[in-house]
C-alpha cells in the first residue's frame, strides 16, 4: 500500500517542479485518476503537501548527507525520505528508509539508489544530531527552519516582529481544517449528513469533523452547504445586501461570496456576478443551481473594463473581491509561497486601484462599496484603501476589517467598505 502511495507522490512532486502546475489541481486531477485506498489517498496528500510546505528544511536537511546537489528525481526521493523519517512520527524509520529505496531502484540509477539507501540510513542514524542541526536553525536562519522565502519572513519580521512572523509561519505549516457555510435558503443548523462542529468565529460556520467523502454527502447534493473558509464570510457581511436589491459582484468566480450574498438577500433581488473567466463563471452557475440560487445572472468581464459590460448600471452595493497575493491563505494553498515575488505585490496593489475605481462608477449615490482581499499585505489593503480615498472623495469610509490566522484561527483576510454620497 505505502509503495504505491510513495510512488503517486514522486509523480505529483516530479510533474510540480517540472510544470509548476498549481499544486492543489495537480493533486486532484492526480487523484481522480488513480485507483488508491483511503488511507493511501491521505498519505499521498501528506507527502506531497509536506514535502512542499517544508522545502527549504528538507533542503537543508539532503546537503547534510550529500556532498553535492543530487539530479532532481533523486532529490525529491531524499525528501520524501527525509520527511517521512524527520516530520512523520507514524511511519517507523526502517520502513521509510526501505519503501524509498525501492523507490529509488525504480527512478534512478543503481549507482544512485545506492547513494539514497546510504544517505538515509545515515539519516537515521544521526536523526537526532541533525534534528539539533535543524533546530538551531530556528535562530539562525528562521526563514529555512519555518520553510518561507526569506524576503516574505523578513518583511512580515519587520512588520510583526518575531514573535508573531514565527506563528504566522508555525500556522502556515499546519495541514488546514475544512470548514463549510450552512446555506440559509435551505436549511437552518447544521447539515444532516455531515459530521461538523460550531465554529465562534461565525454562526453559519461549522468545522467539519472528517472531509473524507464530503462532496458525495446527501448534504452536499441538497445544496445544504458550501465549502468555505469562515474568514471569506467577512466581505458579505460587511455588504450587508438587503432582499430586493441590487448587488454587483466583480472577480465572482467560483460563487462564494455570490451564493452568500443570495442567502442573505433571500434569494429576492438581483445579482450581477462578473468574472473574466468564462469557464470559472461556469463554477458560478454550478454553484447556484445546488445551492438553489435564482437571482444570480452571470457577465464575462473583465473588472477594470465594467463600463464596456454594464453601460450606466447603478447597483445599491457593490463588491469587489480583488486579486490578490494570498498571503492570507498560505496554509491552504502549500506550494503559493515558492510562487509569489515581492514586485507582484506592487503590481497587484496597482490593479487593485483600478478594479476598485471601475466598480466605484457603478455603485448609485447612498450605495455601498466593500473591498476585500485574502491579502494580509498593508500594501494591498490599507495603503489601497488610502489611494482610493484620496481618488475618490464621494466616497466615505465607513469601518475596515482584518484577520490574522494565529490570532483569529482562520484565513487572512480584509474588508473596506465605503458610502458614496
Amino acid at each position: 500500500m505505502n509503495a504505491n502511495a510513495r510512488e503517486v507522490a514522486f509523480d505529483l512532486l516530479n510533474q510540480w517542479k517540472q510544470s509548476k502546475a498549481l499544486a492543489d489541481e495537480l493533486l486532484g486531477e492526480t487523484l481522480d485518476k488513480v485507483q488508491l485506498t483511503i488511507p493511501d489517498r491521505s498519505l499521498v496528500t501528506e507527502l506531497f503537501y509536506g514535502c512542499l510546505r517544508n522545502k527549504l528544511a528538507l533542503d537543508f536537511l539532503t546537503m547534510q548527507v550529500a556532498s553535492h546537489a543530487p539530479r532532481r528525481p533523486v532529490a525529491i526521493i531524499l525528501h520524501l525520505g527525509l520527511y517521512q523519517i524527520f516530520f512523520l512520527d507514524k511511519i517507523p524509520a526502517h520502513a521509510a528508509v526501505h519503501e524509498t529505496v525501492a523507490l529509488a531502484k525504480r527512478h534512478a540509477s543503481s549507482a544512485e539508489a545506492g547513494f539514497v539507501n546510504a544517505a538515509l540510513r545515515r539519516a537515521s542514524n544521526e536523526r537526532e544530531i541533525m534534528r539539533a542541526k535543524l533546530d538551531a536553525l530556528g535562530k539562525d536562519e528562521p526563514w529555512v527552519f519555518y520553510s518561507h522565502p526569506r524576503w516574505l519572513f523578513e518583511r512580515w519580521q519587520t512588520r510583526w516582529g518575531n514573535e508573531q512572523t514565527i506563528a504566522l509561519c508555525e500556522w502556515n505549516n499546519t495541514p488546514p481544517s475544512i470548514f463549510i457555510r450552512t446555506n440559509s435558503l435551505k436549511l437552518t443548523g447544521q447539515p444532516s449528513s455531515l459530521a461538523v462542529e460550531p465554529v465562534s468565529f461565525h454562526p453559519l460556520a461549522w468545522k467539519v469533523v472528517n472531509a473524507a467523502g464530503i462532496f458525495h454527502t446527501k448534504s452536499w447534493k441538497n445544496g445544504e452547504f458550501y465549502v468555505q473558509d469562515p474568514s471569506t464570510l467577512i466581505a458579505v457581511d460587511v455588504l450587508d445586501p438587503q432582499p430586493g436589491e441590487r448587488v454587483l459582484d466583480v472577480c465572482s468566480a467560483p460563487g462564494g461570496k455570490t451564493t452568500y450574498i443570495a442567502a442573505k438577500m433571500q434569494n429576492r433581488g438581483e445579482i450581477i456576478a462578473a468574472d473574466s473567466s468564462n469557464s470559472r463563471l461556469g463554477l458560478v452557475g454550478e454553484n447556484c443551481r445546488r445551492l438553489g440560487v435564482t437571482i444570480v445572472a452571470t457577465i464575462a468581464c473583465e473588472g477594470t473594463r465594467l463600463d464596456r459590460c454594464l453601460r450606466g448600471d447603478q447597483f445599491d452595493r457593490v463588491l469587489v473581491d480583488a486579486p490578490c497575493s494570498n498571503t492570507g491563505v498560505l496554509r491552504r494553498r502549500v506550494d503559493l509561497r515558492w510562487r509569489i515575488e515581492e514586485k507582484e505585490i506592487a503590481r497587484l496593489a496597482v490593479l487593485q486601484l483600478q478594479l476598485l475605481g471601475a466598480a466605484a462608477e457603478f455603485t448609485k449615490p447612498g450605495g455601498v462599496l466593500v473591498y476585500s482581499t485574502c491579502s494580509i499585505e498593508p500594501d494591498e489593503n490599507e495603503r489601497v484603501v488610502e489611494a482610493f480615498g484620496k481618488s475618490h472623495p464621494q466616497f466615505a469610509l465607513e469601518t475596515t476589517r482584518s484577520t490574522f490566522p494565529p490570532r483569529d484561527e482562520v484565513d487572512g483576510a480584509f474588508v473596506a467598505r465605503w458610502r458614496r454620497h
